[in-house]
């Protein structure tokens, strides 16, 4: 779906496909027929955005021929959907049983890393809206935080070079700019927004830049205002921004019965405590586990803040709660203002699947239903900030 902003701009709200697990070309047309179709409906818009995931097989065969992403950009529009962004940071298999860790390889270390964002990048850039002013890929912050020393640091640099060169050459192959926007995440070399101050300037920010999870914002208890100034002062701009909460405890040590039951087999839960807040390393041990049950474990100091990304509309009963505050006083520092602060916007619950039993859809309707709920949601607090339905597409919202 698109809004307006006051100053001036369209921008472009969908949700994350990474929640489903279609890794061929036949998957991902099936769920645009099952999810994608019925939330634009149920939202009662003319169009909807998706923030599109392509494993890599399927990014590679997308390249490698014209014909198929034609196709594939044909079924889109007859069904009333746009791409202007793709999730680059799963590589393959993120609905898999057990991911944890797999999901931060291969990395930004590697060629295979560049390979697929580059094969994205083509298939980007022929899926674009013909009206849309660039597309965005979202891709991992490097890479997770051990092993790295100066040898990985400077491949990576070599790589993100290689990257801005690629770009370049899409753009002149195609006409359209393609973005790519590195995502800080708890347990990251590039973790919080000071760490990407530090380690992404000097790449090419008319290429690259910063994606923005506000959930992994929030697991770093970093201000808003606070982080989004230090980009600025880094010259990085946010490229892209995934509208997400996390999961809060007041109490841990009270709330521990409540945390347990989101313990779980698939995704990494990083878990960090309060006193992350500013400090040079936020995944020191004195305030942070790599996943929930070791937090749980050893006891960690509270509160905390849990990277479990919940249904915006749904926050956990108490004695949990969300980092809903931080998602408001995000978008109010990127929109509220004369400017928008970024164009592309996902919500990118992806962990539908795992929640507790009582949480869960149990049916894809159920599942259609609840992203359309988190899209309503993130739509209405753009609004409330003075951003307006696009009068060329029907949102049930009249301004």
């Amino acid at each position: 779906m698109r809004l307006r902003h006051a100053g001036g701009g369209t921008i472009h709200l969908g949700y994350c496909t990474n929640v489903h697990p279609a890794e061929d070309l036949a998957g991902i047309l099936a769920q645009l027929d099952t999810y994608a179709v019925p939330v634009r409906q149920a939202l009662g818009s003319d169009l909807l955005g998706l923030g599109l995931w392509l494993a890599a097989p399927v990014a590679a065969e997308l390249a490698a021929d014209p014909t198929l992403r034609r196709r594939l950009r044909a079924a889109l529009d007859a069904r009333g959907l746009e791409v202007v962004t793709l999730n680059g940071f799963p590589y393959a298999a993120f609905q898999a049983p057990v991911v944890k860790q797999d999901v931060y390889h291969p990395d930004w270390t590697t060629e295979q890393r560049l390979t697929y964002t580059l094969d994205l990048a083509r298939v980007l850039a022929d899926l674009l809206p013909d009206d849309a002013a660039r597309g965005s890929i979202s891709t991992l912050p490097l890479a997770w935080r051990r092993p790295w020393d100066a040898d990985r640091a400077d491949a990576a640099r070599r790589r993100l070079d290689e990257l801005s060169a690629g770009l370049a050459a899409v753009q002149r192959a195609t006409g359209r700019e393609v973005r790519v926007a590195f995502e800080p995440e708890p347990g990251c070399v590039v973790e919080s927004t000071g760490q990407a101050a530090a380690l992404l300037s000097g790449m090419d920010t008319d290429r690259l830049g910063v994606c923005l999870d506000l959930a992994h914002l929030a697991c770093a208890w970093e201000e808003p205002a606070a982080a989004l100034g230090r980009l600025r002062a880094a010259g990085l701009p946010v490229v892209k921004v995934q509208v997400s909460a996390a999961v809060e405890a007041a109490d841990p040590a009270g709330g521990a019965d409540a945390l347990r039951r989101w313990v779980e087999p698939r995704f990494l839960h990083q878990t960090r405590g309060a006193g992350c807040a500013g400090v040079a390393d936020p995944a020191d041990e004195a305030y942070a586990a790599d996943d929930l049950d070791e937090a749980l474990d050893r006891e960690l100091p509270g509160p905390w803040r849990v990277h479990y990304h919940v249904p915006l509309h749904a926050p956990p009963e108490e004695p949990l709660g969300s980092t809903l505050p931080v998602l408001r006083a995000a978008l109010r520092a990127l929109f509220d203002g004369p400017v928008a602060g970024c164009d592309h916007l996902d919500v990118e619950t992806y962990t539908w699947g795992v929640l507790p039993a009582a949480r869960r859809p149990g049916t894809d309707a159920e599942l259609a239903a609840g992203i359309a709920a988190e899209l309503a949601f993130a739509r209405d607090e753009l609004v409330g900030l003075g951003l307006t339905a696009d009068r060329t597409v029907s949102m049930g919202v009249t301004r």
